[in-house]
């Protein structure tokens, strides 16, 4: 009878202490769903264009600098909160840097003039730019949601947006000598040789609040027969709460 007794009472114990430790995942798994999932995301990206011909490419700087910004919502999975779906809103930019090279995106010819310089008077500083609102969309992987900013991630995704600026900006005029000939600024914005739409896949990372991330344009810069098939890539550092 006592040893039956002493079984009963280890027996309950166990159960007792597998219900509070099952009870006590629940809670956490409860927790990180449930858990405030907006997060700002900031990138700070080195641009470059993929399918550009020589004659473009030539006159392309190394160094082509901007930024891409979103307001995301992370929702976990209730079954693994391991893996989330997240989704926002945010405005993307890209931006490429020219030698001795204009852009003539205000005129009416029925192919986008790239214009060398080399042998003529142009400016010190050229760039054209654009911005998009995009709506990304991420597939994403923390190996300790209970504890994210200490915690190895990964995602994968697409980012699909409508053009809203495209520009170009000479500044410092020089003759063909590199000469100054005036301290000036010209900007211009247009739309017309541009696709409104922009579609790119993406992938990050990282640990904690950084990662390293990728993007590439799955449709074109411009419009179908006014420059080559020219596809934006970006290559930066992502700032996220993740």
């Amino acid at each position: 009878m006592r040893k039956l007794l002493v079984a009963f009472l280890a027996l309950t114990a166990s159960v007792s202490a597998f219900s509070q430790t099952t009870t006590e995942k629940k809670d956490k798994v409860s927790e990180i769903v449930s858990r405030a999932g907006d997060h700002f995301m900031l990138q700070l990206a080195q641009n470059m264009w993929s399918g550009t011909p020589d004659s473009i490419d030539s006159h392309i700087k190394s160094l082509n600098r901007s930024g891409n910004v979103y307001l995301m919502l992370n929702k976990p999975f209730k079954g693994d909160p391991r893996f989330s779906v997240a989704f926002g809103l945010g405005i993307g930019t890209n931006a490429i840097y020219f030698k001795n090279m204009n852009v003539n995106i205000a005129s009416t010819a029925s192919v986008l003039p790239f214009v060398a310089t080399d042998s003529s008077n142009h400016y010190k500083k050229y760039k054209l730019t654009t911005s998009y609102l995009q709506v990304p969309v991420e597939f994403r992987f923390t190996a300790n949601p209970e504890n994210p900013n200490k915690s190895l991630k990964a995602a994968i995704g697409l980012k699909i947006g409508t053009l809203l600026k495209g520009a170009t900006k000479g500044k410092d005029l020089e003759n063909k000598a590199g000469t100054r000939i005036a301290n000036s600024i010209d900007k211009v914005s247009s739309k017309s040789y541009f696709n409104s739409t922009n579609l790119a896949a993406t992938a990050r990372v990282g640990y904690g609040i950084f990662s390293l991330f990728g993007s590439y344009s799955l449709t074109p810069v411009f419009k179908d027969g006014v420059a080559q098939d020219i596809k934006a890539v970006q290559i930066g550092l992502t700032i996220s709460g993740l």
